[in-house]
């Protein structure tokens, strides 16, 4: 999937545990476990909030595009 969702790297530079932002944040550890493996299909901007209130960042910070190699090789 070309998204790339960067929450584990906030979290090791917030020194934050996955079990304290899912806490602050109102999910369960299961959702956000879901979010941090890229399998989610879709995400709220409600919860992009939360995440970047609690980890003091912005959304850019969490969401990364990367083409695919298949992308690239039809140019």
């Amino acid at each position: 999937m070309p998204i790339i969702i960067n929450i584990d790297v906030m979290l090791a530079r917030r020194k934050m545990s996955s079990g304290e932002l899912a806490e602050k944040i109102g999910i369960t550890p299961a959702n956000l476990s879901i979010l941090k493996c890229g399998k989610a299909k879709a995400i709220r901007i409600s919860t992009m909030e939360a995440i970047c209130r609690a980890l003091d960042c912005q959304p850019g910070d969490i969401l990364e595009y990367q083409p695919e190699e298949t992308d690239k090789l039809s140019e």
